[in-house]
């Protein structure tokens, strides 16, 4: 067996802490009280589609690869969903503001957090350097499903968030709505 090269470790090691900052405060943004942003969901209705784009593309070339980016974008579109309807929404002086469920986006950074940590694991194991294969992305149907899914969901609760904005501003009340936020605007109302 090899020695690890001292150099690569001290990358390894810069990259995952890079990686751990980034999902901390992408799990932190994901459970917390957030300042509705407009720009942010436009930014994620115009990303989130093209890699959506890019990713099925390339999934062509791997038989059935297709079906699980489209099973994963079906899930997460279901979830987007789900997840909007949990959300607590708060319209005041101060602003915008909504909180996610904590639950489902806990769970979905877990999902996140795993999944980049068994890929990178098994290509540092396996290649002792974390420069995978060209094509190596749009061959695993798993990581494609759970690309699939975050990307569907993102995007459907973009969507989501900026149905509940626009709502607000011509009065009429959101769709997608829980009972909590049903009782807010009646007791506003009264």
């Amino acid at each position: 067996m090899a020695s690890a090269n001292p150099s690569s470790l001290l990358i390894g090691t810069a990259v995952g802490a890079l990686i751990l900052w980034r999902v901390i405060s992408r799990v932190r943004r994901m459970v917390g009280r957030q300042k509705y942003s407009g720009v942010r969901a436009g930014i994620t209705l115009c990303i989130f589609p093209l890699l959506i784009a890019l990713v099925m593309f390339s999934s062509l070339r791997h038989e059935g690869n297709l079906l699980f980016v489209l099973a994963g974008l079906a899930v997460g579109t279901g979830l987007g969903i789900y997840g909007h309807r949990l959300t607590k929404f708060e319209n005041g002086p101060a602003g915008k503001f909504y909180t996610p469920n904590a639950h489902l986006g806990i769970a979905l950074s877990l999902l996140m957090i795993g999944r980049i940590a068994w890929r990178m694991g098994s290509l540092y194991l396996t290649t002792q350097s974390f420069t995978p294969p060209p094509d190596d992305f749009a061959s695993s149907p798993l990581t494609l499903s759970l690309f699939g899914m975050l990307a569907a969901y993102y995007i459907s609760y973009a969507i989501g968030l900026l149905r509940w904005s626009r709502s607000l501003r011509t009065g009429a009340p959101p769709a997608a709505t829980d009972a909590a936020n049903k009782i807010e605007v009646a007791d506003q109302q009264a």
